[in-house]
């Protein structure tokens, strides 16, 4: 410990769990939960039902695409629908940074703002989902959404 302690020091070195065969083990266990579970199955069968609730945004003139599959989905944000013009850095800095992010949260809805290519919110929910909570997201997304515009 002594080298370390100064506070100066470090021992360069890769990480643990990366091909460490306790988490290799662990990822194969969690693998048989998802299918003794139901999960990739459940995934599967409404895997439609999301998409068919995402496509509902695309009504919204900052909505340019909905892309993905599963349960994974990016909505594309977009400063004209037509020519799927970008924001500028300033507008991408205020909307996604400054508000969107926040907003989302704040409304319920656990997701990422990103826009290190194009500007999109990223989804993942829970594997166990179903329409309910498909209706949900697109609520928050529309509420929050509609009043992301309005900062244009």
């Amino acid at each position: 410990f002594e080298p370390f302690a100064d506070g100066a020091s470090m021992f360069a070195h890769g990480y643990t769990f990366g091909g460490h065969p306790v988490s290799a083990a662990v990822a194969l266990a969690n693998l048989d939960i998802f299918e003794r579970e139901g999960l990739n199955a459940h995934v599967a069968e409404q895997a439609p039902a999301f998409r068919a609730t995402l496509d509902k945004l695309t009504d919204l003139p900052m909505v340019g695409d909905v892309r993905g599959e599963g349960f994974f989905y990016g909505i594309e944000l977009v400063k004209d629908k037509t020519t799927k013009e970008s924001f500028t850095d300033d507008e991408a800095e205020r909307i996604l940074h400054g508000f969107l992010s926040t907003a989302l949260f704040d409304a319920g809805l656990y997701c990422r703002a990103d826009d290190r290519g194009d500007p999109v919110i990223q989804l993942a929910p829970p594997l166990t989902c179903g329409q309910a909570e498909f209706d949900e997201i697109e609520r928050i997304l529309r509420s929050v959404l509609t009043e992301a515009w309005t900062l244009l």
